[in-house]
């Protein structure tokens, strides 16, 4: 089979530059891309067809932000904040010891369990972090763990100071012997700017000897107060800075005017019980917003981008279509990809159909398993 006509899409979301949202719809796909969108009435012949039934049909979610290298989980720690314990960036320790003591085998599958969680949700491109080794070799091997099951791949040697060195010592290894161990397995570099993980200055030199070897950068950025990684995110030339969950109104214009994508991360929101970030104040000042997991076993232990989007409606001021926007386009532009994230002529066919006639049903209904990824 070299093409495939869907057709009968009740709703298809291409985000096409000339017609985002078609009804009464089909598209064809051909060697993996898509080839034809347009009104069903009008579609060519293919060399066979699939009849979604009346289903809406949009671009599998790019997940922007993810941890997902990681041993044990922090379950106690989630009971508690329950109770009333504010949440603290110290936490990562705890999976940090975890994460060493497990073997490469245990990581890969822990890594597969949750990606094939991801896919059956509609998930079909996610970025991972390093940052639960902290050593040269625990770093380089989680990066190579990642590399088996995506490309993007994102070198996090700052995420904390582990116990037992200080942080000038641990800037020398990160932008030493471990980035030079993990770039071979990197496409970006990260680094936590915030208090209780890195300042700006030690952010600063991180991501700069990164972009020194070819890694292109993302930054975490203003989740716990203010703090200065926006406007770091913006001088280095960021993609992205994500969380931006404190923001004055200087560093909302250094993400319009410096291009960087504000990655939203409802779900840590939820699971620490911190405000929400304002989307709507961000989507109004011309920001590209990205909706992510941020999945992780501290903050954030949710592998669906449909509960992120719920929680986006909800909660931040976003409108549904915004929302899948910001889940799928926007999860691109934060990865730089123009590939992915959208189903117009030229576009990798990952398709997600939902077991619903429009996009609103995934804020809608909640918890409903509604997204599957079409299978070619």
């Amino acid at each position: 089979m070299t093409s495939l006509l869907v057709t009968n899409i009740g709703e298809l979301v291409s985000w096409d530059d000339e017609r985002p949202v078609l009804r009464d719809a089909a598209l064809v796909v051909e060697h993996g891309k898509v080839t034809w969108i347009g009104e069903r009435t009008a579609a060519p012949d293919a060399d066979a067809v699939h009849d979604v039934a009346g289903a809406a049909v949009i671009p599998g979610f790019v997940d922007s932000h993810t941890h997902l290298v990681f041993a044990g989980d922090r379950a106690a720690e989630f009971e508690a904040r329950m109770a009333g314990r504010p949440y603290e960036a110290g936490g990562i320790r705890t999976t940090v010891a975890a994460t060493r003591a497990a073997s490469d085998e245990q990581l890969a599958a822990n890594v597969a369990r949750h990606v094939a969680q991801m896919r059956a949700q509609g998930t079909t491109t996610v970025e991972i972090k390093s940052g639960y080794g902290l050593t040269v070799h625990d770093e380089a091997r989680s990066l190579a763990i990642a590399r088996q099951f995506t490309e993007e791949t994102t070198f996090l040697g700052a995420h904390v100071v582990p116990d037992g060195t200080d942080v000038a010592s641990y800037v020398d290894l990160v932008t030493g012997p471990m980035l030079e161990a993990c770039a071979p397995y990197a496409r970006w570099i990260d680094g936590f700017c915030e208090e209780g993980a890195f300042g700006a200055d030690e952010a600063r030199t991180v991501l700069k000897a990164g972009i020194a070897v070819g890694l292109e950068v993302r930054i975490h950025a203003n989740q716990l107060g203010s703090g200065p990684g926006v406007q770091l995110a913006a001088e280095v030339g960021a993609a992205a800075a994500d969380h931006c969950t404190y923001l004055d109104d200087a560093d909302v214009a250094a993400l319009s005017d410096g291009g960087v994508v504000a990655g939203l991360l409802p779900g840590v929101e939820f699971s620490t019980r911190s405000p929400y970030p304002d989307a709507r104040r961000l989507i109004d000042a011309g920001v590209t917003v990205a909706l992510a997991t941020d999945c992780n076993p501290g903050s954030s232990y949710t592998s669906s981008m449909p509960f992120c989007i719920a929680l986006a409606v909800r909660e931040m001021g976003m409108t549904p279509l915004e929302a899948v926007w910001s889940a799928t386009r926007g999860g691109a532009f934060s990865l730089r990809r123009d590939d992915v994230g959208h189903l117009a002529v030229g576009a990798k066919a990952d398709l997600v159909v939902l077991d619903a006639p429009s996009h609103v049903h995934l804020a809608y209904r909640p918890g409903v398993p509604i997204a599957s990824v079409l299978q070619m």
